[in-house]
Formats: C-alpha cells, sequence, structure tokens
C-alpha cells in the first residue's frame, strides 16, 4: 500500500522543472527571453543549457532545474514585468495594450 502511495504522491508533485515549462507556456516565452530575464537577475546560462531544462527527464541532455536557477528565474521575471524598483509606473494606454484575437468558437446545433 505504501508503494501506491508514494506512487501517487511521486506524479502529483511538480518538479521545479515543470514549474519553468508551465511559466515558459504560459507567457509565451523563447530560449531568448529566458535568457534575457536570467540575466536581469545577474545570472548566466547558455542557450543549450536552457534547452537541456526543457527535455525529457530520460533524455542523456536533460538537466535537473535547481532551486537556485528557479528563484532568480523568478526574480528576474519580476524585473523583465514590472521593470526596476526604483523607476515610476506609468499607465499604460489603449494604443499599447495589445489586443489578442478572442477564440472562435463554432456553435453546432443539435437537430432534435
Amino acid at each position: 500500500m505504501t508503494e501506491l502511495f508514494q506512487d501517487i504522491k511521486d506524479s502529483i508533485l511538480m518538479t521545479n522543472n515543470d514549474i519553468l515549462k508551465k511559466l515558459r507556456v504560459a507567457l509565451k516565452l523563447r530560449d531568448e527571453d529566458i535568457i534575457q530575464v536570467l540575466k536581469l537577475a545577474e545570472f548566466s546560462v547558455t542557450k543549450s543549457e536552457v534547452n537541456a531544462l526543457f527535455r525529457a527527464e530520460d533524455h542523456p541532455n536533460y538537466k535537473e532545474c535547481g532551486d537556485q536557477l528557479l528563484r532568480n528565474f523568478l526574480n528576474g521575471l519580476i524585473l523583465y514585468m514590472r521593470g526596476p524598483a526604483g523607476e515610476e509606473r506609468k499607465p499604460v494606454s489603449e494604443k499599447e495594450i495589445v489586443k489578442r484575437e478572442k477564440p472562435k468558437v463554432i456553435i453546432k446545433k443539435s437537430i432534435r
């Protein structure tokens, strides 16, 4: 029974790599963006190291994302999204807001 519990527990927990992958997809970040975010946190990383983070766990070039890398990514992401702490923020005009297309929903009427 404990083996079953451990398998369920392992499948529920997210690794740092999973968190980084989900943030990458949600924010539509490319490798260059991730490198830039990490540079903002004064953490240097190469493109091949970034690619290794997103490989499958069984791939020979897979690299585990450590706590320090994820922490620096999150700190850099704050600077990337908001800007440095000392700067005064200006209100965003409507022209600056990028309008995204809403997904087209096709509704099929059912015949009864």
